[in-house]
């Protein structure tokens, strides 16, 4: 199993979509996307540092104010991919309000092609 491609993942998942600190946010994106990242979601795919962070601003703003990511379960691999399932949940709450998996694909040590699929 490669460190690489879980610290990229976990990175992507709390240090990214979680963190609500901008300037946080914008170092977690520059160490774990390419500059080219191209994302993917059920609303359209949007590319580059800067369409990522306003893409997590618009959701922790909005549907996910005052909620937490959390792993939910193994990050899976094979070389080049990770895939991780999370949850989204109150702070102090087990009760999961939504769910679904993180696909990244890796290219020189970052991610360059995620795709995000609610459950």
């Amino acid at each position: 199993m490669s460190d690489d491609i879980t610290r990229l993942m976990e990175a992507n998942l709390l240090e990214v979509f979680g963190e609500r600190d901008h300037d946080r946010r914008r170092d977690a994106i520059a160490r774990t996307y390419t500059p080219d990242v191209v994302f993917t979601d059920a609303e359209g795919t949007v590319t580059g540092h800067e369409q990522i962070s306003a893409k997590v601003d618009a959701l922790l703003d909005g549907p996910l104010n005052g909620l937490d990511f959390v792993k939910a379960g193994p990050i899976h691999q094979v070389p080049g991919m990770g895939h991780l399932a999370w949850s989204v949940v109150a702070p102090g709450s087990d009760t999961v309000i939504a769910s679904g998996f993180d696909v990244a694909l890796i290219e020189d040590g970052k991610i360059a092609r995620l795709f995000t699929v609610l459950t």
